[in-house]
């Protein structure tokens, strides 16, 4: 059976990742599993895209392992596209969610709910200890609410309102995952991940 890393510290991804991924033949371990906790993963780039590359292959090179790893955010139109790939660093380093998308909220405080459009994005990647990455991109559309709801989920999902005027944060895991930028970024990638542990299953024969 093929051990795969999930490249991230954040538990509440490492969680979405196992339930996501779930029905394939593959052994999930966390950096604390193979000695990286507390690991700083490459994460310097000026796009979803290129971040999620940089840690996929930080923790892929480090651990000698293959690695799926993301980079998330959530981009608001009324901001310019802030928080962006900065989400998790928006209020200063040590703060917590709720530091966050407090932040957040007072930073829209005034704008009319027509004008707080905003979409959380996920680039998923996986790469290989030998340099190969391979990425897939899922996006989920919303406006952020004008105040917190919900228990579910983690980071900014409490201020997230669905078109169908629910936060993300109400959604129970398995009706969240069908629809997050998350769920869809691996719903896109699957077909290639099957692929993928196909070939490293099967052996070298040169």
């Amino acid at each position: 059976m093929i051990t795969l890393l999930v490249g991230t510290q954040n538990r509440g991804k490492q969680r979405e990742y196992q339930d996501l991924l779930a029905d394939l033949p593959v052994k999930w371990v966390s950096p604390a599993d193979v000695g990286l906790t507390g690991f700083d993963a490459d994460e310097n780039g000026t796009s979803f895209e290129e971040n999620a590359r940089r840690k996929a292959l930080s923790y892929a090179q480090a651990a000698g392992m293959p690695t799926l790893a993301d980079d998330s955010g959530l981009v608001v139109d009324a901001l310019n596209g802030a928080p962006g790939i900065y989400s998790a660093r928006y209020a200063g380093p040590d703060a917590t969610d709720a530091d966050r998308y407090r932040k957040l909220l007072q930073e829209l405080s005034g704008i009319p709910d027509a004008h707080r459009t905003a979409r959380f994005v996920c680039v998923v990647a996986l790469a290989l200890p030998e340099g190969t990455v391979y990425t897939a991109r899922g996006t989920v559309e919303g406006t952020i609410g004008h105040a917190p709801k919900g228990s579910q989920g983690f980071g900014y999902d409490p201020i997230f309102v669905l078109p169908d005027g629910r936060h993300l944060a109400e959604l129970p895991p398995h009706e969240k995952h069908r629809i997050s930028h998350r769920g869809r970024a691996i719903a896109a990638f699957k077909p290639k991940l099957l692929e993928i542990l196909e070939a490293l299953n099967t052996p070298d024969d040169g």
